[in-house]
């Protein structure tokens, strides 16, 4: 079974109730004539071990995935094996890739029975949760089935027996994937193309503008249908739930009927099959007869001929000012392109600075070949479609080092007040034409009030909300290029009182037994308190709640700061393009443009003389 072919795909949203399905039965009688011939020739006696030929009907779908959750502790899980994991569970396999590819328990009531239901892929996107059934071979069902009831922990990734071996086999998972990540942009309303910044005429002074427009100005993206569609190929019609709007359902509903007949994904692009709905066919679109259209370029451009390619990279880091923890910095980039080219050309260029770059992951758009590839250099062919597009993405480490240096401290002086200070190193070692166009620094307090705070900054100025305090070192418009800016900020901060505004505890939660946490030292003896600060920091986290694992940054016992910019003029990781390298065939007169943006991601100082969490390296 070659490629990616979808069994069915459903959509539940914030309450566990299934509002969105679709069946495709031509992939299904794939399915069970598969399983019919796997089970007679295997002879298996175990019935938890036999593969089942049926899709669970839509509320015993969304009963299993309720229990599922409530046995899990949460909609992704836990991913590794805990006291609490149930043998036959993901966890129990121990793998954190069962976070995203989850298997479900179908309780069949008639039957008064189970059955294992894998795999489904889970993808989270607002308010929506899309669950994917790819086609896979019975034997791989079969060997999932068997990990499941293994009494060791899971295996090193690559070994035998281990789920990731398992996965490597299965290209229907990465096509699943796709799927559920472009329906989930759907349903979300996030269907944006990438941006592709462009330089603007020389009469403006080099203005820089977003350039979003469609490559055919009167095909918008798809606005409201009056009908719905019919179904297309082997799909049937979906079961009629409430929960989205009508609208958003016939537009889900003609983006499956184009993108993925009878099941098979074929273009997953939806301002491509907005514009083919919108706009159909005529004579003057179709290509030359000795040219074969691709699937993800409908139409042919005319007009003005350029390629304009722009890198965008997001910086994480964290840095936390230590002897004995090392910061940690990661680039994760992509380049965007957009080819107005008439025809149906390839575009090469070279993909140099890969080990300068220290490039350790790298992927491409499906319209990419890569015919020469080295350890710093890689030829990169593609078939551009019509409209923006990523071209590949990648991670890398930064080059330049960080863009922000220093420190964070915060200290308690009382319960209800604390003393901080700043000192940071902005652009060190960064020489034009890298721009510093904006940055700011927050600390937020999301489980105390900001009553005030007492302090001026160097440089910029500060401003204080309900649970944070904002500090503008570059503000919008007065971009720092060329140089370096040393900038600290010191100062006091008050909380309202802590009683006010008490949050649960540890063991109203249930995560603490035979504690009283009420039983609490009321006052500060002096000469039998070595550490006062010590002494508050401990009572003041007492009462914290734990941290709940889909949101890694609200550890409330600890305090860090979080840094936000954007840099303009060239990456930091140090990967280009030289236009000068672009060749397009057959050959054409196309100008060439290339620009880079560098915005932060996760970008935390954390409190120096705080808690801080941080990934422990193995030692050789």
């Amino acid at each position: 079974m070659p490629g990616c072919s979808i069994r069915a795909l459903w959509i539940l949203n914030n309450q566990d109730l299934l509002v969105f399905s679709r069946r495709f039965p031509v992939v299904e009688r794939r399915w069970r004539a598969a399983c019919k011939s796997e089970n007679e020739n295997s002879g298996e006696e175990n019935p938890k071990h036999a593969v089942p030929p049926l899709l669970p009907t839509d509320s015993e779908l969304a009963a299993a995935f309720l229990e599922r959750k409530k046995r899990e502790g949460s909609t992704r899980g836990f991913g590794i094996r805990v006291k609490q994991s149930a043998e036959g569970s993901d966890s129990w396999v121990d793998d954190p890739i069962t976070r995203h590819i989850i298997s479900l328990y179908i309780n069949r009531e008639e039957e008064g029975d189970n059955y294992l239901f894998w795999p489904l892929i889970l993808h989270l996107k607002g308010q929506f949760c899309i669950l994917i059934s790819p086609l896979v071979e019975p034997w791989h069902f079969r060997a999932y089935a068997k990990t499941c009831q293994r009494s060791d922990c899971g295996n090193a990734v690559g070994a035998d027996r281990s789920l990731s071996s398992l996965l490597l086999d299965l290209p229907s998972i990465t096509g699943s994937f796709m799927v559920a990540h472009a329906i989930g942009d759907i349903v979300s309303g996030d269907t944006i193309e990438p941006e592709i910044v462009v330089n603007a005429s020389p009469t403006v002074g080099g203005l820089l503008d977003s350039l979003t427009a469609r490559a055919k100005a009167h095909a918008p993206i798809l606005a409201s249908t009056t009908s719905s569609t019919a179904a297309v190929g082997g799909t049937i019609a979906d079961t009629q739930k409430t929960g989205l709007r009508p609208l958003d359902k016939d537009v889900l509903r003609t983006f499956i009927s184009s993108s993925m007949p009878f099941g098979t994904p074929i273009d997953l692009s939806y301002s491509n099959i907005s514009a083919i709905k919108l706009n159909g066919f005529s004579s003057s679109d179709m290509p030359p007869s000795d040219l074969k259209q691709p699937a993800w370029k409908p139409y042919l451009y005319k007009g003005k001929q350029r390629i304009l390619f722009t890198i965008y990279e997001t910086i994480d880091a964290a840095m936390y000012d230590r002897d004995d923890i090392p910061d940690s910095i990661t680039v994760s980039g992509q380049v965007n392109c957009r080819a107005e080219l008439e025809g149906l050309p390839d575009v090469s260029f070279p993909l140099t600075g890969l080990s300068t770059a220290r490039v350790e992951v790298i992927s491409f758009h499906p319209c990419v070949q890569v015919p020469e590839q080295g350890v710093d250099r890689q030829a990169v062919m593609f078939s551009p479609p019509l409209n923006n597009f990523t071209l590949l993405r990648y991670q890398a480490h930064c080059g330049l080092g960080p863009p922000i240096k220093g420190f964070y401290q915060l200290s308690m002086i009382s319960e209800d007040e604390g003393a901080f200070l700043f000192r940071l190193g902005i652009m060190e070692g960064y020489k034009s034409p890298l721009t510093m166009e904006f940055c700011t620094v927050t600390m937020p307090f999301p489980m105390r009030r900001v009553v005030s705070f007492d302090g001026n900054p160097s440089i910029g100025t500060a401003l204080t909300t309900e649970h944070s305090v904002e500090w503008r070192i570059i503000s919008s418009g007065k971009g720092v290029s060329g140089k370096s800016v040393e900038a600290t900020f010191s100062g006091t901060i008050r909380f309202s009182s802590w009683k006010t505004q008490k949050v649960p505890s540890y063991r109203s939660m249930g995560c603490m037994d035979g504690e009283d946490t009420d039983d609490e030292t009321e006052g500060i003896n002096a000469n039998n308190m070595v550490n006062v600060e010590e002494f508050l920091m401990e009572k003041l986290s007492k009462d914290l709640p734990p941290v709940d694992l889909e949101e890694p940054f609200c550890w409330q016992a600890y305090n860090y700061a979080k840094v936000s910019f954007k840099i303009s003029g060239a990456s930091l990781s140090g990967m280009t393009i030289d236009p000068k390298s672009v060749s397009i065939y057959p050959a054409v007169k196309a100008l060439v443009e290339f620009s880079s943006q560098v915005a932060s991601g996760d970008y935390i100082l954390w409190n120096t003389l705080g808690k801080c969490p941080f990934a422990v390296t193995a030692k050789a």
